[in-house]
């Protein structure tokens, strides 16, 4: 009689079925758990149907096929369904593998189903329980592979997933150790997925302490490898992309990258928490950019999600989202729903009973602001009493919304005092937690319910008619604007131990916030960071290249050093718009009129001069633009200066703008042609870039700026560095350059001396190099200013661009920078009017002026306008005069600004 099945059907399945599992494993690692479900089932079928084993090696090779079909399983179930179900089929594999003897074949399959269960724990978030699985799963892969069974590659994902396990609870450490090691493994295997893998966990890392720019190179070059070989994971890498790009306020860049992520997501079927997650953070990129119609679709969609899921913490986070849309919508006069404080209300009790108690505090406040709009004093009056007393854990923002809710509450009972008292308040504990953390990441923009505590005092302050105090508004106007240049530059961490001892104490505090949203317990978590902000204070460690902090600038230390110049502080209320000008010891108020007609002029003359900027512009297109650029700077001219000729007269003028008058080309205005001037973000930031030594008598521990000369006589700037040691002068010339501005190499005729870097020279290590201690740096590079980010803003180097960013890692910067090819004296305005660009963050750093333009500029007449400015330079003329004199000659095509000390 014929057998019932012929010897070669077992083997004939085991391929089928390995073939199915492959695919399975695809479609779970592209987020497509339920195709991976339909697949493993379908090989599970295959395996049932086949007639029991004759041998006892046959025997072996299908109780291992059917064990790894339950571990490809058990993931795919955790993802499509149920925790439980996913748990439940690991322990069918653990269960089928006690029919193994013992030795390196069971140890490798042990150790395969102990890894996929950590994995599976650590995605519910069960992270102890994942790292005790991962760390049983280890030592027995490693026997098994000693003994010659399993996959190398298994080790590899489980390092990583250990890593990534590690990094989630904020062992920082640790997720370094084994990302490190898995992925030297992965190299050796020539796993280039995993190792994408690897490098994506490393940019997270990168990410959550702190470091952006590493971050975003980690993802780029995870991205390369996605796109060619695992297209799937593509959307999962947007996201956190775009969380990296918040970190920095590229909120448009954020939403591009978000914007691409979520179609991906539904297509691949994905129903979970990651396309939630996208559309949360859809919704905070929204909010960051004013959209609120936006924020409020994307938070609304990911509540529907999470509900459906019974995920109701982070439902309750995705409504808490949707209700900050609607109360800035309530708060801007768009609409103020009846019912919007009660269902604020509602939100806060929910968030309690989840036990958010920082978020349902933000709910109960958000719902005071919207009653005082109502003209509901009482009710917002109760609810506030309700809201509790900040935490230590509570995030600096919800610390400023609630000195924000009793100032407001204050001005509702017309008590403009307390009001007042409650801003300065909040102002001085949001400049301590300032002090405290450093980091550029934090002092680059006032956190946003500080700029609205400072917005609220100046209104305050202004509404006093004929009354109003110039010298206590420059005051707490100084109190309010360019936060991060009243830092001291400090070099960089050098003890590693201590770099990670600060970047664990970051991350705990972010760590601990997740732990809290996810209803874990916070005991730990919190004990570990007070743990590591002792050891870092006790060894002085900061958490940036921005530490010790100079007091905000005194009004008679600026008077005493202007000599006789003039400055000339600009700040807007509402639409009123004014002038503070400080001369001759004095303060004086004068307003200016409509802040709207003054910041459209400013946009529209900024407009016209960089349409004005090419070389080769036809004639009459150019007479067209230059008649309409004269007229709008004529007008600006008569709006923001004319009013100040009888305070100002003919003095050299150092001018803080405000908002969108950091783009105006002040040169091209008629009153200022020709005449010195020095830009700067505040007083504070004038004073450190002069090396001030007076802003502080006897304050221990503030010397001078790093590089500075001190010494310098009232009315004067220092402007040389006696501890440089590199080189005076340097000249780098990009690639790409046209030939009138790429020949660097002419300036060798006036500085013979100088360190000369051009084309394929200019590479941005080379580069930064050079800049460390020189006296003065002449950077012709084609830029770009990121608008949403200026620390983001870069210069087109050899091998790709340098960013303002990463001058701060600059020990000695340049005393004297000239930018002289690109617009990269703009800012971003952040939060506070905190202006940071290039330029800014080259000042921030230790610079003491800087010259950039501040519209496009063209080649032949940045070329034009370099020649004359370096030629008057080489005479002995300072900064600002050689500027003054050098745009004098066609201000409109010469929109080039003197930044900082100006001498």
């Amino acid at each position: 009689m014929p057998s019932p099945r012929s010897p070669a059907e077992p083997v004939d399945v085991l391929r089928r079925v390995a073939l199915l599992r492959r695919k399975a494993r695809d479609r779970a690692s592209e987020l497509r758990a339920t195709e991976a479900v339909q697949l493993i089932r379908q090989a599970l079928r295959l395996l049932d149907g086949v007639s029991p084993p004759r041998s006892a090696e046959e025997r072996l090779e299908f109780i291992t096929s059917r064990a790894r079909v339950l571990v490809t399983l058990a993931y795919a179930e955790a993802e499509a369904s149920t925790l439980a179900n996913g748990l439940a089929a690991a322990e069918r594999a653990h269960k089928l593998l006690t029919e193994l003897e013992p030795g390196p074949r069971r140890d490798a399959l042990d150790g395969l189903v102990r890894q996929q269960e950590a994995l599976i724990l650590s995605r519910a978030g069960r992270l102890d329980q994942a790292v005790e699985a991962a760390d049983e799963a280890i030592p027995l892969l490693e026997r098994g592979l000693a003994g010659g069974e399993g996959e190398p590659v298994v080790l590899v994902r489980t390092l990583m997933n250990r890593g990534w396990m590690h990094l989630t609870a904020s062992r920082i450490g640790p997720a370094r150790r084994d990302l490190r090691r898995s992925s030297a493994l992965a190299e050796e295997l020539g796993e280039r997925v995993v190792r994408a893998k690897i490098e994506h966990n490393l940019g997270d890392i990168a990410h959550m302490i702190g470091d952006v720019p590493q971050a975003l190179r980690h993802y780029e070059e995870t991205e390369r490898i996605y796109q060619a070989e695992h297209p799937g994971m593509l959307a999962r890498l947007r996201i956190d992309q775009a969380r990296a790009l918040l970190t920095a306020g590229l909120g448009e860049e954020a939403a591009r990258h978000l914007d691409e992520a979520l179609p991906r997501l539904r297509a691949q079927g994905t129903a979970g928490i990651d396309l939630a997650d996208a559309e949360i953070t859809r919704a905070a990129s929204a909010l960051l950019e004013g959209d609120t119609e936006e924020a409020r679709r994307y938070a609304g969609s990911a509540y529907r999600r999470l509900v459906r899921r019974g995920n109701r913490r982070w439902a309750a986070i995705a409504a808490l989202t949707r209700l900050r849309a609607e109360t800035v919508e309530a708060l801007d006069g768009f609409r103020a729903p009846v019912r919007l404080p009660g269902r604020a209300l509602q939100l806060a009790h929910r968030l309690a009973d989840l036990g958010l108690t920082d978020e349902s505090a933000v709910a109960r406040m958000l719902a005071v602001r919207v009653r005082l709009v109502r003209g509901s004093v009482s009710a917002a009056a109760d609810v506030l009493g309700q809201v509790p007393s900040p935490r230590r854990i509570t995030p600096v923002d919800n610390r400023m919304l609630l000195r924000l809710c009793r100032a407001e509450l204050a001005v509702a009972r017309g008590d403009s005092r307390r009001a007042l008292a409650e801003a300065g308040s909040g102002l001085a504990e949001l400049n301590r937690l300032r002090d405290r953390m450093g980091g550029l990441e934090l002092l680059s923009g006032t956190a946003v319910h500080g700029k609205e505590l400072a917005a609220l005092a100046v209104r305050l302050l202004l509404e006093g008619g004929e009354r109003v105090d110039a010298r206590r508004l420059f005051g707490w106007l100084e109190r309010t604007r360019a936060q991060v240049y009243r830092y001291e530059p400090l070099p960089r961490i050098d003890d590693p131990e201590l770099a990670d001892r600060v970047a664990e104490a970051r991350h705990l505090r972010r760590a601990t916030q997740q732990a809290r949203l996810e209803g874990r317990a916070t005991d730990e978590l919190e004990a570990r960071y007070n743990a590591v902000a002792r050891e870092v204070l006790r060894r002085g460690g900061r958490s940036g290249q921005w530490g010790r902090p100079r007091p905000v600038a005194r009004f008679r230390d600026v008077a005493a050093r202007l000599g006789d110049r003039a400055m000339v502080s600009l700040a807007a209320s509402g639409d009123s718009l004014v002038a503070v000008v400080v001369v001759d010891g004095r303060a004086r108020l004068v307003r200016l009129g409509s802040a709207r007609v003054a910041t459209e002029l400013a946009r529209e003359l900024h407009a016209d001069l960089n349409a004005l900027a090419p070389d080769k512009l036809p004639n009459v297109l150019a007479r067209t633009i230059t008649a309409s650029a004269r007229h709008r700077a004529e007008r600006l001219d008569a709006q923001l200066l004319r009013p100040l000729d009888g305070v100002v007269g003919d003095r050299e003028v150092v001018l803080v703008p405000t908002g969108v008058f950091y783009a105006v080309p002040w040169a091209a205005l008629p009153s200022l042609r020709g005449r010195p001037l020095s830009v700067v973000p505040s007083a504070t930031a004038w004073l450190a870039a002069c090396g001030d030594q007076s802003a502080a008598p006897g304050a221990p521990g503030l010397g001078p700026r790093r590089g500075l000369e001190s010494g310098a006589r009232p009315g004067e700037c220092a402007s040389r560095t006696p501890d440089r040691q590199g080189h005076d002068v340097v000249l780098v010339g990009g690639p790409g350059l046209s030939a009138g501005v790429a020949e660097v190499g002419r300036l060798r005729g006036t500085y013979p001396d100088a360190a000369l870097l051009d084309s394929a020279e200019a590479t941005v290590g080379a580069v930064l190099s050079a800049l460390d201690g020189a006296r003065m740096a002449h950077l012709a590079a084609h830029g770009a200013h990121e608008p949403a980010n200026a620390l983001f803003s870069r210069l087109e180097l050899t091998d790709g661009p340098l960013f303002a960013y990463e001058t701060a890692r600059l020990r000695r910067p340049p005393a004297h920078v000239v930018l002289a090819a690109c617009e990269l004296a703009l800012n971003r305005i952040r939060p506070g009017d905190e202006a940071l660009g290039f330029a800014g963050a080259l000042l921030a750093t230790g610079a003491h002026t800087v010259v950039a333009a501040v519209s496009k500029v063209g080649d032949l007449a940045a070329a034009s306008t370099m020649a004359s400015y370096h030629g008057r330079l080489a005479r002995g003329t300072p900064p600002a005069v050689a500027l003054a004199e050098a745009t004098a000659e066609d201000p409109l095509r010469r929109p080039f600004v003197c930044l900082g000390a100006g001498a």
